[in-house]
């Protein structure tokens, strides 16, 4: 289906007085296109309605005035399922009207009396509307947002009377029951489901009846009626898999694998199976392992039966899995307190014990230039030389003041990171496809990104950063150019590659957030690239050991997020991840927390007299 025209969207009066005017000058055709986008602005708009039948009436039902066509008008399909069920053919009708809802299951389109009248079903076939609740269900999520259900009601009403008329019929009430669960009516999903049961025992009956006591939170006769379901039909393993995410969701995860690996002992691609159980590993331990083969089953499988959201669940908000960590630091946390307390910087002074990542400064000059920083002293190691050397240098020092060493980017180059950059991303994998959209840029474009990043966008996420934590901008523009290296002559050899040297390069340059974004990168191409996860393990254990090194001679800001870096990185040795571990756990953890914001504010800062 499409969404019609070209031309700019007009009402649905506009379309209408425009139809009536095509009808008085006997221009059906044009009358029907009109009247066709008045149902789509407006499907239960009367004026509407009567002007359909006044068409109808005057072209011998009209129904021919609505073609369907490969990819037919949304409000084409609406309209001629008002006629078809106007010409005693409602079944055709409301099978229309579903596809219409798993279209933009939004829009009121069965909103209309004749689908809620009670004596619909008496001129139906049971199964037909089965079938039908069936197809709404499908293109709905279980359970749809409270927000969302006013649209799929009149569904529900067609649900009420056809069990009305027809009570004894167990595929209508199992296909009742799963509509009355998605649009939270879990109890009369129950007492439809036991009925069809009761009715005609059967695999599916048992599901839907488990779907609704799991909705009722009555776990244990869930999990009974699926359990049925498997002695019903013992090769269906999508039941298996029900059951494991059932136990799972009351804390039984090994009673939950049990069940995944009685799956995988039948079938070791079946993909429901594959995806629930590395879900459940990782839920249990923590190792990214799980995930990563989950990664690599995804990508070697590419034509599973349906969506899964296992991975994108799994590494959904956490450090680097799922999204960028809130930069740490004296220097950023006296900036976002600053701002959230809306409070003038001019005139103020932060007092750094120690030199911070130039990012960081340049982040806090950018955004609160009346701010001054001063710094107690240049700890060693000196955070302002590369920690290998390197030929590529992004920064340049003026003592304890830092500027960028790299030309500025070209202006399509900072529009093409506005429209991309963004602080979360479902998975590694899904990060690495979205950043295929650099990969036309240069290699000076994107190191120029890296350390003069353009203004956030002026949208709703652009301003919110800016306004209350610029430097997670800088963040993202630095993570999504250093991705977008990693696109960069894919058709060189990994080994000798110039996206693998300039990352290596800017993992071993001067301590700073370019440092966390270099890595990441490399850890993404480990994701995605199962042949440089050995050399990428590598790379990232010598930089954490480096850090942790040097942590024990002065503070390292970076130090947390590299350790979250290590133990997203696939392949990683057990002695590397127990340093991260352990850097994770340690003191200086805690040192950037929300909760510190304000003594760091009173300790750091004074006003001039």
């Amino acid at each position: 289906m499409s969404e019609g025209r070209d031309d700019p969207p007009l009402s649905a009066e506009e379309e209408l007085a425009l139809a009536r005017l095509a009808l008085d000058e006997g221009d059906l055709a044009h009358a029907a296109g009109h009247v066709a986008g008045a149902l789509t602005r407006s499907p239960t708009l009367p004026e509407a309605h009567e002007t359909l039948a006044r068409l109808a009436a005057v072209s011998g039902g009209g129904v021919d005035l609505f073609p369907l066509h490969q990819r037919a008008f949304v409000g084409t399909v609406v309209a001629r399922a008002h006629l078809l069920a106007a010409a005693g053919r409602p079944a055709e009708g409301l099978e229309l009207l579903a596809a219409a809802t798993g279209h933009d299951r939004t829009a009121d389109w069965a909103g209309v009396p004749w689908v809620t009248a009670p004596e619909l079903p008496e001129r139906l076939d049971p199964e037909g509307i089965a079938q039908v609740l069936m197809q709404v269900c499908a293109a709905t999520p279980d359970p749809v947002p409270r927000a969302d259900r006013a649209p799929l009601t009149p569904y529900l009403t067609l649900a009420r009377n056809a069990v009305t008329v027809h009570p004894e019929h167990a595929l209508l009430l199992g296909a009742a029951s799963a509509l009355a669960r998605r649009l939270g009516e879990v109890t009369l999903a129950v007492r439809w489901a036991s009925r069809g049961v009761r009715v005609r025992p059967s695999k599916l009956g048992e599901v839907w009846l488990g779907y609704a006591y799991r909705s009722a939170g009555r776990t244990r006769e869930a999990l009974a009626a699926l359990g049925r379901a498997v002695d019903h039909d013992p090769d269906d393993l999508a039941v298996y898999a029900d059951i494991a995410g059932t136990l799972a969701d009351t804390g039984r995860l090994d009673e939950a694998l049990e069940w995944t690996d009685r799956a995988l002992a039948r079938n070791p691609a079946f993909d429901c199976a594959v995806h629930t159980a590395h879900r459940l590993r990782f839920q249990r331990d923590g190792d990214v392992a799980h995930l990563v083969a989950l990664a690599d089953f995804v990508r070697d499988h590419p034509d599973d039966s349906h969506e899964h959201g296992d991975l994108a669940e799994c590494c959904r908000s956490r450090p680097w899995l799922g999204q960028v960590t809130p930069a740490a630091g004296a220097a950023v946390a006296v900036l976002r307190h600053a701002l959230a307390a809306e409070q003038d910087a001019l005139g103020a002074t932060v007092r750094l014990e120690t030199l911070e990542p130039p990012s960081a400064l340049r982040t806090v000059a950018a955004a609160a230039p009346g701010l001054r920083v001063e710094v107690a002293e240049v700890a060693e190691p000196d955070p302002r030389e590369p920690r290998r050397a390197t030929d590529r240098p992004l920064w340049r020092w003026d003592g304890t003041v830092a500027a960028p060493a790299v030309p500025a980017p070209s202006a399509e180059a900072a529009d093409r990171i506005r429209q991309l950059a963004h602080p979360a991303w479902p998975h590694p994998p899904a990060a690495y496809d979205a950043a295929v959209g650099l990969a036309t840029l240069g290699l000076p474009d994107l190191l120029g990104l890296l350390v003069h990043p353009p203004a956030a966008p002026p949208t709703g996420l652009g301003r919110v950063l800016a306004g209350q934590d610029p430097s997670l901008w800088v963040r993202c523009v630095q993570v999504w150019a250093c991705l977008g290296l990693l696109h960069h002559r894919t058709d060189e050899p990994w080994p000798s590659s110039t996206r693998r040297r300039t990352l290596v390069e800017l993992v071993w340059g001067v301590e700073d957030w370019i440092t966390e974004a270099a890595l990441f990168a490399l850890v993404t191409a480990a994701w995605v690239d199962p042949s440089v996860r050995e050399d990428v393990a590598g790379v990232v254990a010598d930089r954490l050991a480096d850090a942790a090194a040097v942590a024990r001679d002065r503070s390292v800001p970076i130090a947390v997020s590299l350790a979250y870096l290590a133990l997203a990185t696939p392949a990683l040795d057990p002695e590397t991840a127990a340093l991260a571990g352990e850097l994770i756990s340690g003191p200086a953890a805690g040192r950037s927390r929300p909760g510190r914001l304000r003594r760091l504010w009173d300790r750091l800062t004074r006003r001039r007299g």
